[in-house]
């Protein structure tokens, strides 16, 4: 299955190399799994249900958030780190982390702030030169403003505005100063209250990229559309699927289409021991078109998989 990030014949000894430690990942990945489906909080003995603790819905999927930021006070550190892979020439991978303080200040109001750090390893793809290293990528800060309240409204709402500053291209990992602005609306329901939930995320991004080298300026701009489903299998544990839409654009304000991708995938989210929870999704593209390439689906633009781990301390 691994094999499927690289086109035959294309980079072999990078794509062996990187192969290997994918499937070194997902051998982790499976006992990780395995662990948490063991440990995780077993229902009490006297017959009651320990799932009456309400579940926060911002991290219960992948890709798509829930609408939740905590109570007033509340913080929390989170380790999110993703992986995209596989492009339609040569072998692609970026693996990019997140270390994310956040702080719910006011009943509705949450702030947080972090780094991104990225490795990046690609050889022979069209139009990304070849690159074998880390980097700081990027400096953020996020501002979530809880719109609807899901224990007082039908549903949750939260609007998302997170600005970004970086240092290095996002795909390529060339030298680049670059910000911009991703704005989500993020939506949650409970099908039946911590058993069955769902999400629909809206978003819009834009970037300006100064490329070091060449002095070049570049506008891009995303549209996306997500949903996703989880369920409590067992105290603590959740399973679902998710589902993305995106498109990409040439400019700051959708201007000229570039491309576009559909993404689904499976998830999973427990929670440990104490304040701790970790999550995981993988996503891979069924469907994509690309401004000028053939094919059924846009590896120009996008990626045929994109894999998220995180991991959260609640405090």
């Amino acid at each position: 299955m691994l094999g499927q990030f690289w086109p035959h014949g294309a980079a072999p000894r990078r794509g062996r190399r990187l192969c290997a430690v994918l499937r070194a990942v997902s051998e982790t990945a499976a006992i990780g799994t395995a662990a948490i489906m063991i440990t995780a909080s077993p229902a009490r003995a006297d017959g009651s249900e320990s799932r009456a603790a309400s579940v926060d819905t911002e991290h219960l999927f992948g890709f798509v958030e829930g609408a939740d930021i905590g109570g007033q006070g509340d913080r929390e550190f989170v380790i999110d780190s993703s992986l995209r892979a596989g492009r339609s020439t040569g072998s692609f991978a970026d693996t990019a982390s997140q270390l994310e303080f956040k702080y719910t200040a006011f009943e509705s109001f949450r702030i947080s702030g972090g780094a991104t750090l990225a490795y990046y390893d690609v050889g022979g793809v069209t139009g990304i030169g070849d690159a074998g290293h880390g980097a700081l990528q990027s400096l953020f800060f996020d501002a979530r403003l809880r719109l609807l309240d899901r224990d007082r409204a039908p549903f949750g709402l939260t609007l998302s505005v997170s600005p970004h500053w970086g240092f290095v291209d996002e795909t390529s990992g060339v030298n680049a100063g670059h910000y911009g602005t991703e704005t989500q609306l993020l939506a949650d329901y409970a099908f039946k209250p911590d058993w069955l939930v769902g999400a629909i995320n809206l978003s819009f991004a834009n970037d300006r990229t100064r490329l070091v080298a060449s002095d070049g300026l570049q506008h891009e701009s995303l549209l996306g559309a997500g949903a996703a489903l989880a369920a409590q299998v067992m105290p603590g544990l959740w399973l679902g699927g998710e589902a993305r839409y995106l498109r990409d654009y040439s400019g700051a304000a959708l201007n000229v289409f570039a491309g576009q991708a559909l993404y689904i995938g499976p998830t999973v989210y427990a929670r440990l021991a104490g304040n701790t929870f970790v999550s995981a999704a993988w996503e891979f593209q069924i469907w994509g078109e690309a401004t000028g390439a053939p094919g059924a689906l846009d590896l120009t633009n996008f990626e045929r998989h994109q894999v998220k781990l995180r991991f959260g301390l609640e405090f």
